[in-house]
């Protein structure tokens, strides 16, 4: 494999994307390139000076996400939730691709106004907020954030009575990986009016309401139920005298294709068939939304290696005394539940890599641990896999959401490194994004609620 970034960025020396990609540390590659064979480079490269896991990118499935939402909900405005993966490199790409950003601390809003968006772009979405974090949101000019209760109105009064507000309300999907309206939201029918009319008592504007089905949404009837909640909400408050113009309908958007989990065309059919009944286009209302692992999981692979083996009884593994006279496997991986598979414990995900020098003809019962000292460090308790060596590398594919963002060096051992890359194609049609008037627009004019533009659709195509 050649890495031509070089030579590309020789040829368009003066174009953003070029000194973009050299600040961030994208390599280009040819477009028959894979994560994988990209991966095995930098491996082959450094096999004598580090030994850590590494975490690959490519920029080019963030891009094929932002293209499928732009076709299946081209009236919802994406607010990147930045807690599922705050690498830098996905939030200056999606901030070229024209997304808004969801931030629920000041770390997150430092962290994104850095990178050079405007704070009008930015959603405080966190409904119980410090008061230093509410006093930095004001200082930097992020006026809109959500509510969800008394006690947080009299605050914000307090201390930024010019924030726009949103009103979360409690709409979850009970089967979602992650609910949320365990924490967050508002009863819609008997909390939710009290809450409008308390913030028009105290001249406090309200521009509309939000809500979030949970991570990992697997029933989309949720969106629909919160929709039209959404709605009698709004009447309610336009008679209250709130502005009412926007609806933020959140995330719990999948970001790969999983036959156990339902399609994101099929709950972006629901939301327009309901968004049709409920918000008509005539009506006025931004929708936006808060996608985090729509836009993430894909994109990232993780690629550990195998740091020692241990032979034993089939049955420690399966706990069946029926594969007792089998032989299996215990290998120990380079992370593990406190590094980037904290997903296993936070974001109940069930990991299972294979291995990059291919299949063989036989297969043991393995399990694969993580490097730690803890006997929790348990990435995945039992499959079945080939004989492995020493210094295999096993791949994990879908790693982007909710992972590198949570780990931690317990007992020592560092984080993955990451590297990112963009096949060359990718990176003319960033170049052609960044450079057309229709990509100017949506990043640096106009409003920052507007919906995306489908000519970028167009472009994707």
């Amino acid at each position: 494999m050649k890495i031509i970034k070089h030579s590309v960025l020789a040829q368009n020396a003066h174009d953003p994307v070029t000194a973009l990609l050299e600040t961030l540390g994208i390599d280009v590659v040819p477009d028959d390139v894979t994560s994988n064979d990209y991966a095995t480079r930098i491996f082959l490269n450094r096999r004598e000076s580090g030994d850590g896991a590494l975490c690959v990118a490519n920029v080019g499935l963030v891009l094929a996400q932002h293209s499928l939402w732009l076709q299946c909900l081209p009236r919802v405005q994406p607010f990147y939730a930045v807690k599922c993966n705050n690498d830098p490199v996905m939030i200056k790409m999606l901030d070229i691709l024209g997304c808004n950003f969801d931030c629920a601390s000041k770390g997150e809003i430092e962290s994104v106004t850095k990178l050079g968006v405007s704070p009008d772009r930015i959603i405080y979405a966190n409904p119980c907020k410090t008061a230093n974090h509410i006093q930095h949101a004001a200082s930097r000019g992020v006026r809109l954030m959500t509510f969800d209760n008394e006690e947080e109105l009299y605050k914000v009064k307090k201390l930024y009575p010019s924030a726009q507000l949103l009103l979360r309300i409690g709409v979850s999907d009970p089967t979602a990986l992650c609910p949320l309206n365990l924490k967050f939201g508002c009863d819609p029918i008997k909390e939710a009016p009290v809450l409008l009319k308390l913030a028009a008592l105290m001249e406090l504007e309200v521009v509309g309401i939000s809500f979030h089905v949970g991570s990992g949404c697997r029933d989309a009837t949720a969106y629909a139920v919160a929709i039209a909640h959404a709605r009698r909400l709004r009447d309610c408050g336009l008679f209250l005298g709130h502005p009412m113009n926007i609806l933020d309908i959140g995330g719990g958007y999948p970001g790969h294709k999983d036959p156990s989990y339902i399609s994101f065309e099929e709950i972006a059919s629901v939301i327009n068939n309901s968004l049709e009944e409920h918000f008509p286009i005539d009506i006025g209302v931004h929708v936006i939304a808060e996608p985090g692992r729509f836009y993430a999981e894909r994109a990232f692979n993780l690629y550990c290696t195998v740091i020692a083996r241990n032979c034993v009884p089939a049955n420690r593994i399966t706990k069946n005394d029926k594969n007792m006279s089998d032989q299996g496997f215990m290998y120990y991986i380079n992370d593990g539940v406190y590094g980037s598979f904290n997903c296993i414990m936070y974001d109940h995900q069930k990991p299972n890599g294979y291995c990059l020098r291919g299949e063989q003809d036989k297969s043991y019962w393995s399990s694969i641990w993580g490097p730690t000292c803890d006997s929790l460090d348990l990435v995945v308790p039992c499959t079945k896999m080939p004989l492995l060596e020493e210094g295999d590398l096993l791949v994990f594919e879908n790693m982007g959401a909710y992972t590198l963002v949570a780990g931690s060096e317990f007992n020592g051992f560092s984080r993955p490194e990451i590297r990112v890359f963009i096949q060359k194609s990718d990176y003319v049609m960033l170049v052609a994004l960044m450079l057309s008037k229709e990509n100017e627009l949506l990043v640096n004019g106009g409003s920052h609620l507007a919906p995306p533009n489908s000519q970028l659709c167009e472009t994707f195509e």
